[in-house]
């Protein structure tokens, strides 16, 4: 509604806003917003610099890297006497099933580093009996003992009490870099080197499903630490090892194809760049020729409804309600009953009644939308650099993962070797503390719990530091989820400006300013980083909390609380809706930012209202833009990856012989589709973001501007026609104001 000094009111909501008649676009005379929190958001990135500082003094990324031993040793670290010894092997792995592993993330056996993994069965006993006969049963056997011993004639209950060597070995393949059994299921039947029974070097005949526990068991103590184990599968370890030979060939397929799958990418981009310059001429058509396409569908649906429910209408046994028959597993039996058919077209054809309802009464808001698709084609051609700009927001995101990921990391491998107390005996009350590998063996421990040992647990301390290292991830989360909104947003904010420099040009593009990307990209970062921050804090916070949720839900799985479950559930849903509903009113919020250059509350509370006022609008424009961008990242990564399919399976003769050779033709395949995807991806965003941009600006348009020669619409002629809007030219007005003159004079 117009006010009385040329200014206007926000209908029914928020306070009035009065015309500026200077205002051309983005205000350029602004000021800093919410500096507390900009103030706030520089000291936790000085923090997070010092705590990737002080992780990285005390950790260290070869606890993650390579494995460690019993000794605390490292498997297959150069510069050290295990360097050619990149592989974790277990004296007796059967005691990985022991229910202690899970308690104390620890197989209590000896862990020895070796150059690679048993390949037969064999026993300390059998290598005993043999080995004076033939030397290299021993020269075999030894590889798998202490370095330090070399007294193959020691006693076998000696060797086995002091765990010079393991009692027996199966044949194994490494897995995460540890030997693990080789299981082989044959017709059903699990072994391991064609056997199902073996000997345990103690006297007994053990059966390898005895092996397979204790490997599920370490398995989950490795991956357990992060996710839970997968369940079922005997041949699972097999088909993981298997994957190594996978990965190879696909690393070939990638070295030989790599050039090709680069093409394609380029193909990709230069196609989602044509596609976006010519949706101001194929809007309208897509849109229609789907529309009409559903609708052509639909009724097919209803005819072929009738059809069989005329066919069906009269024959014995078809008349039957589905209530009457029940649950049955085989639905063709419901495709037997004419209420089955009676159903499917009364739905049909109230969905189609309701389509073609809501196309004749928001016909007019669907011309709308499909003309700012249209205009945001024409902005991007006339900004073809903010194209690009995702490449920023991807380098700037990829540096955030990377530090997060490294803080992580040395985070979790901050602190000294802890060894503890390992036994096999439940009665031992010594067991899970901690001890001194090097006196040890002249301490109480081994006479009070015989076969028991000191072992390398894990990597912590007692200072203030370690204590508080869980603590230290979650603040790394949450600044790392900041840092990623924040970059985000900026992004989001830079575009924004850019684009309503383009819509509040009246001359389009002569008055257009000059390089308004950077001056929007400057604009953001100069005055508004505390807004931005400000807004990503808000959407970390409730990103921060789902995480929690997800985390608290896997770890209940397990649970039979119902209503724990339930409330779970419940949280988890609230807060998905919170989230995007952030996001939303986030990205809004920026561009408001952008345009006016005020702080973020208020600039979110302007876009709520001005976005309620217009609600249907919003509705049909969004679900317009979704429909149409979903519909091309299709149509694109489905083009290039037929293309790529005929190529790669050298069905295009032209050029036949320039195929590369490949293993899996699948996998450059799937590179170009899934790169194709996520190319058109990134170009829709930022088109997407223009027409946000641009819808936003349209709506103050029309509330600001009468189209007078004082406020003209800064609109499309094709959105002033749809509107029945005119600007009226200064030469009409004088004209005007002259006829009025002389109609006084006439009139005496």
């Amino acid at each position: 509604m117009t006010g009385p000094k040329g200014g206007y009111y926000k209908a029914e909501l928020g306070e009035p806003h009065k015309f500026d008649p200077t205002f051309r676009g983005p205000v350029h005379n602004r000021g800093c917003t919410d500096v507390l929190c900009c103030v706030i958001f520089v000291i936790v990135i000085l923090g997070y610099i010092v705590l990737g500082t002080v992780a990285w003094m005390h950790g260290d990324a070869r606890k993650v890297v390579y494995p460690t031993d019993s000794y605390g040793q490292f498997c297959g670290q150069q510069g050290t006497p295990n360097a050619n010894k990149a592989i974790l092997f277990y004296f007796n792995i059967l005691q990985c099933a022991n229910p202690t592993v899970l308690i104390n993330l620890q197989c209590p056996t000896t862990q020895l580093c070796v150059s690679k993994c048993p390949d037969r069965f064999a026993t300390y006993i059998d290598m005993q009996l043999n080995y004076r006969r033939n030397k290299s049963y021993w020269d075999y056997y030894k590889q798998f003992c202490k370095p330090s011993f070399d007294n193959p004639d020691k006693s076998v209950s000696l060797v086995l009490q002091d765990e010079d060597c393991p009692s027996m070995i199966v044949p194994s393949r490494p897995f995460l870099q540890r030997c693990f059994p080789d299981f082989i299921t044959r017709n059903g039947t699990l072994t391991v080197a064609n056997k199902t029974s073996f000997k345990d070097g103690h006297g007994k005949t053990r059966s390898v499903v005895d092996l397979r526990d204790a490997a599920k068991q370490e398995r989950t103590v490795l991956s357990g630490k992060v996710t839970a184990m997968q369940q079922g599968t005997e041949s699972g370890i097999t088909s993981l090892l298997d994957a190594k030979e996978v990965g190879v060939k696909i690393f070939e397929d990638y070295a030989s194809s790599w050039f090709w799958i680069l093409i394609g990418l380029v193909i990709s981009m230069l196609v989602s760049l044509i596609f976006i310059l010519l949706l101001r001429f194929t809007a309208g058509v897509l849109f229609w020729m789907v529309i009409f396409g559903v609708i052509v569908a639909v009724g097919y649906g209803i005819w072929h409804c009738y059809w069989e429910y005329s066919s069906l209408k009269g024959k014995p046994s078809s008349d039957i309600t589905i209530s009457d028959i029940g649950f049955q597993t085989d639905f063709r039996v419901y495709l037997q009953l004419t209420q089955t058919w009676l159903i499917f077209m009364i739905s049909l054809a109230v969905i189609e009644a309701i389509i073609i309802l809501v196309l004749i009464f928001l016909r007019n808001r669907v011309r709308i939308a499909i003309a700012l698709l249209k205009e945001g084609s024409k902005a991007i051609g006339c900004l073809m650099s903010t194209l690009f700009y995702p490449i920023i927001t991807f380098l700037l995101l990829a540096l955030c993962i990377a530090y997060w990921a490294v803080t992580a990391v040395f985070l979790a491998s901050s602190g000294d070797a802890v060894y503890k107390v390992m036994s096999t005996r439940p009665d031992c009350k010594y067991t899970n503390l901690t001890c001194d590998p090097k006196t040890f063996s002249q301490s109480n421990v081994t006479k009070l719990c015989p076969a028991s040992q000191c072992t390398f647990a894990f990597y912590g301390g007692e200072s203030l530091y370690h204590r508080y290292i869980f603590v230290l991830q979650l603040c790394n989360l949450l600044v790392f989820l900041w840092l990623v909104n924040f970059t985000i947003a900026l992004g989001q904010c830079t575009l924004a400006g850019a684009f309503a420099s383009y819509y509040w040009a009246l001359r389009k593009p002569e008055d257009i300013p000059p390089s308004p990307l950077a001056s929007s990209f400057g604009r953001a970062l100069r005055y508004h980083t505390g807004s931005l921050a400000f807004g990503a804090l808000i959407l970390s916070i409730v990103q921060f909390i789902r995480i929690i949720l997800e985390y608290l839900d896997h770890k209940l799985k397990g649970a039979h609380n119902a209503f724990t479950r339930f409330l779970l559930c419940c949280l988890k849903c609230c807060f998905w809706c919170l989230e995007h509903f952030i996001k939303f009113m986030n990205r809004n919020a920026y561009i408001m930012i952008s345009i006016y250059g005020k702080n973020f509350c208020a600039s979110a509370r302007d876009a709520f209202f001005l976005l309620m006022r217009n609600v249907m609008r919003v509705a049909v424009l969004d679900k317009v833009t979704d429909f149409l961008l979903f519909l091309g990242k299709l149509l694109i990564s489905g083009s290039v990856g037929v293309l790529a399919f005929f190529f790669f399976t050298r069905q295009i003769p032209v050029i036949q012989e320039e195929v590369p050779s490949l293993n899996y033709y699948w996998v450059p395949l799937l590179t170009v589709i899934f790169g194709s995807y996520m190319i058109a991806h990134g170009f829709f965003n930022v088109y997407a973001m223009c027409v946000d941009t641009l819808f936003l600006c349209f709506l103050l348009d029309l509330e600001k501007n009468d189209g007078s020669a004082t406020r003209p619409y800064y609109m499309a002629s094709s959105l002033r026609a749809i509107l029945n809007k005119k600007n009226k030219r200064p030469e009409e007005k004088k004209k005007r104001r002259k006829q009025k003159k002389e109609q006084p004079n006439k009139r005496h």
